[in-house]
């Protein structure tokens, strides 16, 4: 989960992308990155950190340029360290800097084939770094010195044919202009945008609508699977679809948890969205409990304020705030260690006692993961007096890792990998647990969108949509991904830190 942008104005663009990067940077709060053009030369900056403390003063001076494309990251299954900070860069042929959003799941096998037969070297794990050479190679194969929109078109085709997975991705061509891509199912979001201003049309791409509204500009619609949208240095811009057999398959996954409620994605609400997925709960409550003791609904703000409300409504329960968020700490799910999160929940909420106390409570959050942050607000809410907790799940069992860019844990630290309900209301102390169904969902998030037959539901059913996911890839994912692997690598990065400090 990233977040990209890429901007062609008419005046300097590094604070609309630094208010862009701010608007996305729920999509990563590990790493940040912008690069500009300015008469013949890039000018970057990236660093571990979120927007504010990469980007000072000194360095928006310098970024220069009518042009730029920006990044914000959380660690995936790859390291954490600066080097994985993006934009990336090639300066053959041409000079390209790439931003990603996504994960290539044949991205060994790419960066096999780009030392072997291109003379490649890649000095990163990123897949993006592997992205970012394999659209070079394609551009390489032009053998023109400037290059033509067809061109474009044709490498990315190519591109397509040789990448597998989900990727959103925002490039920009030296002297050229900024593209931006989309896989061939379109599993990671990505639109764009336009506003006319007194020096002509200016032109952004961006992961979520949210950052294009922000901004002032007027959104055109998202980029469909498999294409390309070119936008020139001049302001022109051209769009294709590259790739054959595209056909849409969204991660349902943005619209319960990743994306913002303001977004619009593929033509959907992510906040109407939800509304619906609360009614679905609702009516599952009533059909399983009618006759059930709920005094008060409490949402696990932010994300599962949005179904909590209408769930309340439907049942015809009060509902109310029983959490107070410190908007300081990061998302939890996504740190590494279960020590790390399970201290980071009690500084990250607070309870109010007298909303709890003496109560039969259902609590509303978006999704359980690994169930660590549940377990942790279920003890707050009996601390606080409850006299039943019980809790319910916008999502049905997250069951399976996602490859296509969420970095979920390791398959066996998902609390709902090989258990049922009643054996996961038991680990996270509720006194009872409803989920909501796969089918539910589907309707809440597709109601009135024709466009869209599939969604990519892997981590709920364990059915990889771009095919070509094997038992030895997901072994492998879960090397990297799992708690022990990352604290390895973690304390390896330390380690390395304070040689270079002691040197």
């Amino acid at each position: 989960m990233c977040g990209i942008v890429g901007i062609v104005a008419k005046s300097y663009v590094n604070q609309s992308i630094y208010d862009a990067l701010t608007v996305l940077q729920h999509r990563g709060q590990d790493a940040a990155g912008m690069v500009t053009y300015d008469n013949g030369r890039l000018y970057l900056r990236k660093d571990n950190g979120m927007v504010r403390d990469v980007f000072h003063t000194r360095h928006m001076l310098n970024l220069k340029g009518n042009i730029g494309i920006g990044h914000v990251r959380y660690p995936t299954a790859g390291c954490s360290s600066s080097a994985e900070a993006q934009p990336f860069y090639v300066n053959s042929p041409y000079g390209i800097t790439l931003a990603h959003n996504g994960n290539l799941t044949n991205g060994e096998e790419l960066k096999q084939e780009l030392f072997v037969e291109d003379l490649r070297h890649l000095n990163t794990e990123s897949d993006s770094e592997v992205l970012l050479n394999v659209l070079a190679r394609e551009l390489q194969r032009s053998g023109k010195l400037r290059l033509e929109v067809d061109d474009v078109f044709d490498a990315v085709t190519r591109l397509h044919q040789r990448c597998r997975g989900g990727y959103a991705a925002v490039a920009m061509i030296t002297g050229f202009g900024i593209l931006g891509f989309r896989d061939p199912h379109a599993i990671r979001p990505v639109s764009f945008g336009k506003r006319d201003t007194d020096k002509g049309v200016e032109y952004i791409i961006a992961s979520e609508s949210v950052a294009i509204d922000a901004l002032n500009f007027d959104l055109v619609r998202d980029i469909k699977p498999g294409e390309v949208v070119i936008i020139t240095n001049e302001g022109e811009i051209y769009t294709k679809e590259c790739a054959k057999d595209a056909m849409y398959s969204p991660c349902i996954f943005e619209y319960v948890y990743l994306a913002r409620p303001d977004s619009i994605i593929d033509n959907i609400s992510v906040h109407k969205a939800r509304l619906r997925m609360g009614e679905a709960l609702a009516n599952k409550i009533k059909k399983l409990r009618p006759d059930h003791d709920i005094d008060v609904v409490i949402p696990i703000p932010d994300t599962g304020r949005t179904s909590a409300l209408p769930l309340a409504y439907n049942l015809g329960i009060k509902y109310r705030e029983g959490f107070i968020k410190n908007r300081y700490i990061p998302r939890t799910f996504i740190m590494p260690g279960q020590a790390v999160r399970k201290k980071s929940v009690r500084q990250k909420l607070n309870a109010i006692d007298l909303e709890f106390r003496d109560k039969t409570v259902l609590l509303v959050d978006d999704s359980i993961v690994r169930g660590t942050t549940s377990e942790e607000i279920i003890q707050m809410a009996r601390d606080a007096g409850a006299k039943k907790v019980y809790f319910a799940s916008a999502a049905p069992p997250v069951r399976y890792p996602n490859v296509y860019g969420i970095d979920m844990p390791s398959a066996k630290e998902l609390i709902a990998y090989n258990r049922n309900e009643e054996e996961i209301a038991e680990m996270i102390g509720a006194d009872w647990l409803i989920y909501q169904d796969l089918d539910d969902l589907i309707q809440a998030v597709s109601f009135g969108e024709d466009s869209i037959k599939d969604f990519d539901l892997s981590c709920f059913n364990g059915e990889y949509v771009t095919g070509d996911v094997s038992m030895d890839y997901l072994e492998r994912l879960d090397s990297l991904r799992n708690d022990s692997a990352k604290a390895k690598r973690q304390a390896n990065e330390e380690n390395l830190i304070d040689l270079t400090n002691d040197a």
